[in-house]
């Protein structure tokens, strides 16, 4: 098993309060983040910034590894995911996360693509971690 870890702090309550979050890595280290951060264009980052940047590049990765697992021995992705965050009831919730592919992959069709696309969209750990709908447009050029 393998096991990541994040912290994160928060000085303050509500709309006046002020957070930071660090990962075991170090690729963050107090990053800034709070209700301006989340809710208006705010400097720092977000929770739904963070789960798009996971979603992202664990599907590409799993993508990448699929198509390896099928034969192709090179190609380029590139994954964008947005997250869409939605009021529910008297908070919120993760409602989707929108992937869009643009894939080159010499020797590969579009109709071998797709269901190596598709099992990559609903094998990747994040898109299972995920309580929301997660759909995926994709282009190959």
């Amino acid at each position: 098993m393998i096991v990541r870890s994040a912290s994160a702090h928060y000085s303050g309550l509500g709309k006046d309060g002020k957070g930071s979050v660090s990962t075991q890595s170090g690729v963050l280290d107090g990053q800034q983040y709070g209700f301006n951060t989340r809710f208006a264009d705010g400097k720092g980052t977000n929770p739904e910034e963070l789960i798009a940047a996971a979603h992202a590049s664990c599907f590409t990765m799993a993508l990448s590894f699929a198509l390896a697992k099928a034969g192709f021995a090179e190609g380029e992705l590139d994954t964008t995911a947005k997250i869409s965050l939605e009021q529910e009831g008297e908070g919120f919730r993760v409602t989707k996360s929108a992937l869009t592919l643009t894939a080159a992959v010499p020797g590969i069709d579009e109709a071998a693509f797709g269901p190596i696309a598709d099992g990559a969209k609903a094998n990747c750990p994040i898109s299972k971690l995920l309580n929301a709908e997660v759909t995926l447009d994709w282009t190959l050029g």
